[in-house]
């Protein structure tokens, strides 16, 4: 995967740092995590605050891996600031489609980079459909387009069943981020990846097709 780039070291440092003060500072944590109802108090900070806290070392390892891993393909394609708008952009949209889908519940939280790295992830499949990925429980290569719309595709049925103790909101979101911005910043994926940029836009249609009918 070659040389990582100075801003993901500094991104994954930033996670570490701050997740491990959240882990043993439950006042640092409960002040910056993400709140419905402290959001809607004003505490806009917890938006992004909540971007590097963790519940758990299992939850920072896992995202951090993900960081690591397709961070470099973004990077590569397009260049440092537009990764770091990617990826601040999937954090800030994530916990916004949160926000929206939560809006009545007072007392909603969570915590967590996956917005964020739900839009790298989805930004390197924009850029990059022809990637093969391999899932720890599935031996065989993946070819990155059908990774993404299945990821989502899963994100929805999670949203809807309220499938484990997932912010399948925020991940959604955050693909959503990392999808437009990519298309903002990379406006040639329409002339020459357009049936990539039709296929990966389906479950974000479908999301909001049933929102709209009132069954999300």
């Amino acid at each position: 995967m070659g040389k990582l780039d100075l801003i993901t070291v500094v991104l994954i440092a930033a996670n570490v740092i701050i997740s491990y003060k959240g882990f043993n500072d439950y006042s640092f944590f409960e002040k910056y995590k993400f709140n419905v109802g402290g959001v809607k108090r004003g505490e806009k900070i917890r938006i992004f605050s909540s971007g590097f806290l963790h519940a758990d070392t299992q939850h920072l390892l896992f995202n951090m891996l993900t960081l690591y891993f397709f961070a470099n393909v973004v990077i590569a394609l397009l260049n440092t600031a537009e990764f770091i708008f990617i990826y601040f952009g999937s954090l800030l949209l994530g916990n916004l489609l949160s926000l929206y889908f939560h809006k009545n519940e007072y007392h909603y939280s969570a915590v967590g980079a996956s917005g964020a790295v739900s839009g790298v992830v989805y930004a390197a499949i924009l850029l990059r459909p022809d990637m093969s990925l391999y899932l720890f429980f599935i031996p065989i290569p993946i070819p990155a387009y059908i990774f993404g719309i299945g990821y989502l595709l899963y994100s929805i049925y999670g949203m809807k069943n309220r499938v484990g103790n997932i912010g399948h909101d925020a991940h959604f979101g955050g693909a959503i981020g990392g999808y437009l911005i990519t298309l903002v910043l990379s406006p040639w994926l329409f002339k020459y990846n357009l049936l990539m940029v039709v296929l990966l836009a389906i479950p974000i249609v479908l999301l909001f097709v049933l929102k709209k009918m009132g069954k999300m």
